[in-house]
């Protein structure tokens, strides 16, 4: 079978992935070997880690979203297979696909996608009118509207404090509830126009809304337990002297990001000062590949969507 072109990705695809070449450069360091993508989106970084892939390799792939799901139909290559299930189980899709510990590379691009924002549908943006959904397999859950019906203003007030960093949080919430006791949340623009009138100190450039609508899509999808479910089952998925690669869009996954990495770099620090122990009892499971990369100017003018993106990459120790 032969491998695609990279100047073949898909041409009728809308979805900019982020830092497309950097994080297949990082992850695919062996051309024979096994790949997962544990954040299919609409397939970007997936064909290009195809194209780099030698008949022997193997790419599998995962998403929670029904559409993508439906857009990876569109790959007809026999070294691919995906999967319906959200990216904390890859241990799981692993093992069952008999390669538990033996993956090349794992990518996790997190967080919500372009067409996920752009359909009116699904309800996750406030410049685009839709039924107030926000779940990213609709499924199953809780969605946007449901939470803020039943939710105290202390939990909201907690969702858009910790989830979206929102400063007036509190203020938010009361304005919530102050308005839903009239008319239940039913739609995104409605929501939005809410936040804006209550909200008292507008960022230059961003709307109002935003850190409310990033805490409610985080706390409805479960993302950052997610997140970190997913990155210790793909430390025990990889081979020794696999890659992991991620990639984030804002501070709260970053940190997680870089705390996982940062403390199996450095290993068991909770011993006793001066007492002599070599490297391998310190259980130094990863490597470093780097810093934090972010996309160039020349890639956030072509995709605005990208100018918080920040990827990080750790290998496996051997």
């Amino acid at each position: 079978m032969p491998s695609l072109d990279a100047d073949q990705v898909v041409p009728r695809f809308r979805h900019t992935s982020v830092l497309l070449e950097g994080a297949v450069d990082a992850l695919v360091h062996d051309p024979n070997g096994i790949y997962l993508d544990g954040t299919f989106g609409r397939g970007g970084h997936s064909r290009v880690i195809l194209s780099r892939l030698s008949e022997q390799g193997r790419l599998m792939a995962m998403d929670r979203d029904p559409q993508a799901i439906a857009a990876a139909g569109g790959i007809d290559d026999p070294r691919f297979q995906i999967t319906q299930r959200d990216f904390a189980r890859l241990g799981e899709f692993a093992e069952e696909q008999g390669v538990y510990g033996k993956l090349s590379g794992v990518l996790l691009d997190v967080g919500v996608s372009s067409p996920q924002l752009d359909d009116p549908e699904r309800g996750f943006s406030f410049m685009r009118n839709g039924p107030l959904d926000m779940r990213m397999d609709p499924s199953g859950g809780e969605s946007a509207a449901a939470f803020l019906a039943r939710a105290s203003e202390a939990d909201i007030a907690h969702v858009f404090k910790t989830f979206g960093e929102e400063r007036y949080a509190k203020r938010l919430a009361r304005a919530v509830v102050t308005r839903r006791a009239e008319t239940p949340f039913t739609h995104t623009v409605d929501l939005a126009e809410v936040l804006k009138a209550a909200h008292p100190a507008w960022e230059k450039g961003k709307h109002p809304a935003t850190k409310a609508f990033q805490g409610l899509r985080i706390y409805l999808n479960g993302e950052l337990d997610q997140l970190d479910a997913a990155l210790d089952a793909a430390l025990e998925a990889l081979a020794p002297g696999g890659h992991l690669v991620v990639i984030s869009f804002h501070s709260l996954e970053d940190r997680r990001v870089k705390r996982f990495i940062r403390h199996h770099v450095r290993g068991d620090t909770h011993l006793p000062r001066g007492v002599p122990v070599r490297d391998d009892q310190l259980s130094r499971r990863l490597e470093a590949l780097g810093k934090g990369v972010r996309p160039s100017d020349d890639e956030v003018d072509i995709n605005p969507r990208a100018r918080s993106a920040v990827m990080r990459a750790a290998r496996k120790r051997v």
